[in-house]
C-alpha cells in the first residue's frame, strides 16, 4: 500500500506543502497575518509567550520543530527586533533540512508596511520553489499519524476509540509510526500500558509521565475542570472511566518509548511502532505538539466534535449517528448498531489515511482552522512540583 508525497532533502516526506510563517514574539502577529492574506497555502503560527526566551524554551523548541515539520516546505520567520528571540535561531536550523527559510525584522526593515512588503515577496520565492517539487510515491511505512480524542461522549469508547485502536495496528503492522497522547486521560490504565511497553525502562517512565500530568492539573488551591460539561453531557462520568475508553484508540501493539516536549529537547519516534508522548490533552496545543513531533496527519475520534490544524491534517471519526454530520471523515457507527464490525470500520480508516496523504483533503480541511496555538508547561510550576523529564 503506497501514497503520494513530496521528497524531502533530509529524507523526510511531507503530504502538504505548507509554507510556515512564524511571528516568534506576538508584536508580528498582525504582520504575519497581513503577509499571509495573499496566499492561499500560508500558515501563521504565533508565540504568544512574550518576546523573551528565558523561560519559554519549550514554546520556542516547538517553534522550530514545527518550522522543520515534513507537511512545511519553506518558512519566513518574523521579528520585530528588540526580542530576544532571533530568526536566525530558526532559520539556521532549517535550512540545514535543506528547505528554504527566510527572516524578516520589522524594525531593520524600516516599519510595518515595508515589512509586510519584502514578506510577501519572500513568500513568492519559497512559492516558486513548490512549484518545481515533483509527487512520488511512498509505502505508508513513512507516515506518522497522531491519535487524539475530543468531545468524547459514550459512542466514542465503543466505536470511534476501537475502530481507530484497530487502525494504528495495521498502520503499525506495515511499518508505520503512531503515536497517541494525553497522558492525562491514561489514569487508571498504567497497569494495561506497563504490559504493553517494550521495556521495564519504558514502563518506568510511563508510570513517571502520567503521574507528572496528574500532579499538574491537581495543584492544590488551583484545582480545574477535567472533563468538559460536554463529556458528562455524553455520559462519561469520571476521568477514570474517560480513560479506559479513551485506552481503546492506542491499539494493541507493543509501546516502544514515551516521547517527551519540554523546555529542554523534543523526542522524535526513532523507528517504526506506537509510541505514547506528552502531546497535550488541550486541542489546539496538540495539534502542535503533533507537528514538532513529525505527525503527517491526526486520527481524531469523537461524538460529533472536532479541531482542524491548518498544518497536520485531521480525520475526523464518529459512532454517535445522532450528531454526525458534514465535518466527519469517517462513519463508525454501524459498529454501535451491528451493521459493520470493528475490522470494516478500520479498514476504511486505513484507506482514509492513505488518500489524505496523497492530497485528498479531510472532508472540512481548510474550512475554520483553528489557531495554531502553542502550549507550554510553566517551568515554575514545574520546578515547585519537583516535576523533571525523564532522562
Amino acid at each position: 500500500m503506497n501514497f503520494e508525497g513530496f521528497r524531502r532533502s533530509d529524507g523526510s516526506v511531507g503530504i502538504r506543502n505548507k509554507v510556515l510563517i512564524v511571528a516568534v514574539d506576538e508584536c508580528c502577529d498582525g504582520i504575519s497575518r497581513e503577509i499571509a492574506k495573499n496566499f492561499t497555502n500560508t500558515v501563521v503560527l504565533t508565540n504568544w509567550y512574550t518576546c523573551m526566551l528565558g523561560g519559554n524554551e519549550e514554546t520556542f523548541n516547538q517553534m522550530v520543530e514545527v518550522s522543520k515539520t515534513p507537511n512545511v516546505a519553506g518558512v519566513v520567520v518574523v521579528a520585530m527586533g528588540c526580542g530576544s528571540i532571533l530568526p536566525s535561531q530558526i532559520t539556521e536550523l532549517v535550512r540545514a533540512t535543506g528547505r528554504p527559510a527566510e527572516e524578516l525584522c520589522c524594525i531593520k526593515l524600516g516599519g510595518t508596511r515595508k515589512c509586510i512588503a519584502e514578506g510577501i515577496e519572500k513568500v513568492k520565492k519559497i512559492e516558486r520553489y513548490i512549484d518545481s517539487l515533483v509527487k512520488e510515491e511512498f509505502p505508508m511505512s513513512k507516515l506518522v499519524i497522531g491519535i487524539k480524542c475530543g468531545g468524547s461522549d459514550t459512542s466514542s469508547g465503543l466505536a470511534s476509540n476501537p475502530s481507530v485502536g484497530r487502525a494504528v495496528d495495521k498502520l503499525v503492522d506495515i511499518g508505520a509510526i503512531c503515536i497517541a497522547g494525553e497522558l492525562f486521560e491514561l489514569q487508571g490504565c498504567e497497569d494495561i500500558l506497563d504490559r504493553r511497553a517494550v521495556s521495564p525502562d519504558v514502563a518506568a517512565k510511563i508510570n513517571t509521565l502520567i503521574n507528572n500530568e496528574r500532579r499538574r492539573w491537581s495543584v492544590k488551591g488551583a484545582d480545574v475542570e477535567t472533563m468538559s460539561v460536554g463529556n458528562c453531557i455524553g455520559g462519561l462520568t469520571t476521568i477514570e472511566e474517560k480513560s479506559l475508553g479513551a485506552l481503546h484508540k492506542t491499539g494493541s501493539r507493543p509501546i516502544v518509548d514515551v516521547l517527551q516536549i519540554n523546555n529542554s529537547f523534543i523526542d522524535k519516534p526513532s523507528k517504526p511502532g506506537f509510541y505514547l508522548s506528552e502531546a497535550t490533552m488541550l486541542c489546539g496545543g496538540a495539534g502542535i505538539n503533533y507537528a514538532s513531533l513529525g505527525a503527517h496527519m491526526v486520527l481524531w475520534t469523537s461524538g460529533a466534535a472536532g479541531f482542524n490544524n491548518s498544518i497536520v491534517p485531521v480525520i475526523r471519526v464518529s459512532g454517535n449517528k445522532e450528531l454526525f454530520n458534514e465535518d466527519m471523515d469517517v462513519d463508525a457507527s454501524g459498529i454501535l448498531e451491528g451493521t459493520h464490525g470493528i475490522n470494516e470500520v478500520a479498514e476504511d480508516i486505513v484507506e482514509k489515511v492513505r488518500r489524505v496523504a496523497s492530497g485528498e483533503f479531510t472532508a472540512i480541511e481548510g474550512v475554520g482552522d483553528s489557531t495554531m496555538t502553542l502550549y507550554q508547561k510553566d517551568v515554575r510550576v514545574e520546578n515547585l512540583l519537583g516535576l523533571h523529564c525523564v532522562k
